[in-house]
This record gives structure tokens, C-alpha cells and sequence, in this order.
């Protein structure tokens, strides 16, 4: 198992998960784990809200074969209660992307770095202000984009600081990430999933493969797997796409 870099006294949850995640990773390299658990839970989040038969299949499999890979469901399962618990306590926060660099799996396998959370919640604090509400007045919803999504730490601190602009981001606000790292993608659609933000995350290439098209419908291609988020199927969201469509006829 990779050694964990610690810089300070690790938080109840985080050690919660570690704990937990040694148990699976004994015989295993933390990497293999860590994408299976990320799969496990992605895959449980997304069965739930997207029935579309093909993705259905195909991410019953998958979860399947992680479970298999994990050897059973009860340490997964733990370690998604650990997860949830975590963001609930606390949503102002990259669990999971903390949790992946102390692990060291970015340096080591891809190279990545993560911004740390704290520069994610300046940026967003410089950038996010009462205009925010003027947008929404006037197209009826704002929407956010990270290219590069990683964990989602961007979009996360991009969440918190609008609902402390007084903003319901539940219902007004639409999260678009997309990142060429499917495991990533998944730890960042797991978070924002969780802390109830509508929206999608693609898998793809930012640079080359932008999907096109209207926000709010989005299409997965064989370049592009999209991850839509429980709360981007809600009645609200489904609404405001049956206005866009309604919109587009009227201007054609």
C-alpha cells in the first residue's frame, strides 16, 4: 500500500477511510482499490437516477466486477457511509481529492495535482459575486464549468460560495465538469452528487473533444461517457429543458 503523506492531524473521516481502505488494499495495489471503490460508488449514484437501458447494463457490470475485484460488499459499503457522513458534516471541503493525494496516487500514476481546496474557495469567492443573481434573473439558471474537473474541488467551492451568495444552487445552478481521467471524473461525480448539485460529468478530452450542443442536453459520443447527477433529473431541470426545447421551435 502507498504510503500516506500526512501534513497535519488527519480529520475523523479521513482516518475513518484509511482504516478502512488498508483492510482492502493488503493484498492489492491502492491504485486497483481505490478505482474500484470510485466505480462502486459512482456506478450506485448513477443506477439510481439514469435508467437509460444502455448505460444501466453497462454500469451494472461494472459495479459488479468492482464488488468482485473488492472482494464483497461490506467494507465498500462501509466506506461509502464513511464518504457521505463526511460531506455531510462538512460540504465545504475536497474529501476525496484530498484523500487521493495523500494516498499519492496523482503524483505517482499520472502526474496530477490537485488544487488544494482553500485556492479552489479564493477563486471562486473572486469570481462569483451578486452578478450571479442577475444571470439567473434573466436566463432563468446559471451554470458553471471546470474543463479540467479532477475531484470536482472547483465546482464544489464554486457550490458553497453561491449558496452563501443566497443562491438555492439545488435549483438554479447547473455543474458541468468534464476530465480525460475516468477516475477522477467519477470521485468528482460522486461529490457533487452527494452534496446535491444538478449537472453532469463528461469523460472526455477537453482539449479535442468538447461535446457540442445545448447545456442542458447533454449526449455522450464514443469520445464523450457522460455522468448525469440525481438532481439533474429532477422536475425542475426536466422543465427547463422542455422550455428550451419549446424556446427553439418558436425561434426556428
Amino acid at each position: 500500500m502507498a504510503k500516506i503523506k500526512q501534513t497535519g492531524q488527519v480529520q475523523k473521516y479521513e482516518s475513518e477511510f484509511l482504516e478502512l481502505f488498508k483492510e482492502l488494499a493488503y493484498s492489492r495495489s491502492s491504485w486497483q482499490v481505490w478505482k474500484d471503490l470510485v466505480t462502486v460508488m459512482a456506478c450506485s449514484i448513477s443506477n439510481a437516477a439514469d435508467r437509460t437501458p444502455d448505460k444501466f447494463k453497462r454500469r451494472e457490470e461494472q459495479y459488479d466486477q468492482a464488488i468482485k475485484n473488492l472482494g464483497g460488499m461490506e467494507i465498500p459499503v462501509q466506506i461509502f457511509c464513511t464518504v457521505v457522513k463526511a460531506l455531510e458534516e462538512n460540504p465545504d471541503q475536497d474529501f476525496l481529492g484530498r484523500l487521493y493525494m495523500a494516498l499519492n496516487l496523482g503524483s505517482h500514476w499520472h502526474g496530477q495535482f490537485f488544487t488544494p481546496y482553500h485556492i479552489s474557495e479564493f477563486m471562486a469567492e473572486t469570481l462569483i459575486n451578486g452578478d450571479c443573481k442577475v444571470e439567473i434573473a434573466d436566463k432563468g439558471y446559471l451554470s458553471v464549468c471546470d474543463p479540467c474537473v479532477g475531484a470536482g474541488t472547483m465546482l464544489i467551492a464554486a457550490a458553497n460560495v453561491i449558496k452563501k451568495a443566497g443562491v438555492n444552487y439545488q435549483k438554479d445552478v447547473l455543474f458541468v465538469g468534464q476530465d480525460i481521467d475516468k477516475v477522477v471524473a467519477m470521485m468528482a461525480y460522486i461529490q457533487l452528487s452527494l452534496l446535491g448539485c444538478p449537472g453532469y460529468i463528461i469523460v472526455g478530452n477537453s482539449l479535442t473533444d468538447m461535446p457540442d450542443g445545448h447545456v442542458l442536453f447533454p449526449q455522450g459520443t464514443e469520445q464523450h461517457e457522460i455522468w448525469m447527477m440525481p438532481m439533474f433529473v429532477t422536475d425542475i431541470w426536466e422543465k427547463r429543458r422542455q422550455m428550451a426545447l419549446f424556446k427553439g421551435l418558436l425561434d426556428m
